[in-house]
């Protein structure tokens, strides 16, 4: 019997996920021969601890093995966050990429500037100008695309009062190498 499905797998895990304090941000299965990869990525308002990760996927490979939709199949576990590329598209994204830099691709422009406050119909913006950092209000409706940008340079204090500063637990752009590094913690192989 091979791996289960995506949605399978999504079934099996979403509310324990929950219950756990995570949001489940996505589900892959990777069918590869006789050997299969199931990833799993989850994050938090707090963001991920290596530690809560390794609790999490040892629990998750608990339920998979109390069901029989694996069988003898032999796959790896993979319990992640995402990655910084993760596309923002939810409510929750932004709210915890506040303070940092975005790229947003409008309809006839693109907006790089430092992600701050949002209302539900609009993010607010720091960009730069020729007389400092400004705020722009930009409506959620008119967003093609947006993805945070690796810095690598510390952020201008001013942009970061500006954008409301980091969310308390997330990582400060300040405060990490080049970028954000996923926190990966493999299974055992079944």
């Amino acid at each position: 019997m091979p791996v289960p499905s995506k949605e399978r797998v999504t079934e099996l895990i979403s509310d324990l996920v929950h219950r756990q304090g995570y949001d489940l941000e996505d589900v892959a299965v990777n069918l590869a021969g006789k050997h299969s990869a199931v990833r799993i990525m989850v994050d938090s308002d707090a963001g991920l601890e290596l530690d809560a990760v390794a609790r999490l996927s040892h629990t998750i490979s608990e339920v998979f093995d109390a069901v029989p939709d694996f069988g003898e199949t032999p796959y790896t576990l993979e319990v992640t966050s995402p990655g910084i590329d993760r596309p923002l598209t939810h409510e929750r994204h932004w709210r915890r990429a506040r303070g940092r830099k975005a790229r947003i691709d409008l309809a006839n422009e693109t907006v790089v500037g430092r992600i701050g406050r949002w209302d539900g119909d609009a993010v607010e913006v720091v960009i730069g100008s020729r007389s400092g950092p400004e705020v722009r209000r930009v409506p959620v409706s008119d967003i093609v695309k947006a993805v945070v940008q690796v810095e690598f340079s510390k952020p201008d204090p001013r942009e970061l009062e500006l954008a409301g500063g980091i969310p308390e637990g997330r990582v400060s752009p300040s405060d990490s190498d080049v970028s954000e590094e996923e926190e990966v913690v493999e299974g055992l192989d079944k």
